[in-house]
């Protein structure tokens, strides 16, 4: 079973919620620091939005923070908010599925993302019809980094951890599913560059694109 986290893995989005939280914090007349960013960097939303409220002391309620930074406010799952427009599938990714799809193999996405952002983004880039299920850590109310997503994640499907084989861009998550027995592959992504030493060091297998992955064509 493959199972693939979804920003910076699957879709070139980090940077793109970085910007969002420097917006953000810019409308607000405050600096994106390292402390904020260690802080909800490997979370989930709703996590990393109590973090904001309380690191900046806003006004505003954690549902209000989520609402502004998605602009999921005042819509349905089925619209695209317009963070998506400026999101694309990642080099290799859609060849490397379609390869796997080939081969008979087994998918999901495990994901930290807000559903509606999940869903809307998937479809939105045509990723979707490749996975047999999706699983939010939004819903669970955990953090990829704890092994118990990976294992509900696996039950999920039906299958051993043993026999999964995650994708993701997150050391803290990497780490999450090896401790959940998984086998691990490190997707790198320039939002976590400074991982990417201890990434390479811990990971069963260390790519900077999915291209790498690809077979050679056919002679």
């Amino acid at each position: 079973m493959f199972l693939f986290d979804m920003d910076g893995t699957l879709i070139e989005s980090n940077r793109i919620w970085k910007d969002v939280d420097r917006e953000f914090l810019a409308r607000r007349g405050l600096p994106y620091t390292h402390a904020f960013y260690e802080g909800v960097a490997h979370t989930i939303m709703p996590k990393a939005a109590v973090f904001a409220k309380e690191h900046f002391h806003l006004p505003e309620s954690p549902e209000e923070i989520i609402a502004e930074a998605t602009g999921f406010a005042d819509t349905d799952d089925e619209e695209i908010a317009p963070v998506l427009h400026r999101c694309s599938r990642r080099t290799g990714v859609r060849a490397y599925l379609r390869q796997c799809k080939a081969e008979g193999r087994r998918m999901a996405v495990v994901t930290s993302s807000v559903p509606a952002h999940c869903h809307a983004a998937l479809k939105h880039l045509d990723l979707e019809k490749y996975f047999e299920r999706i699983v939010l850590a939004h819903d669970l109310g955990l953090e990829k980094k704890d092994p118990a997503v990976w294992l509900h994640a696996a039950k999920a499907c039906g299958v051993k951890p043993e026999d999964c084989t995650v994708f993701d861009d997150s050391i803290a998550a990497c780490k999450g599913a090896r401790a959940a027995k998984m086998r691990v592959v490190g997707v790198y992504d320039g939002y976590f560059a400074g991982d990417e030493t201890e990434m390479r060091g811990f990971c069963d297998v260390y790519i900077k694109s999915f291209e790498e992955l690809l077979y050679p064509p056919k002679k």
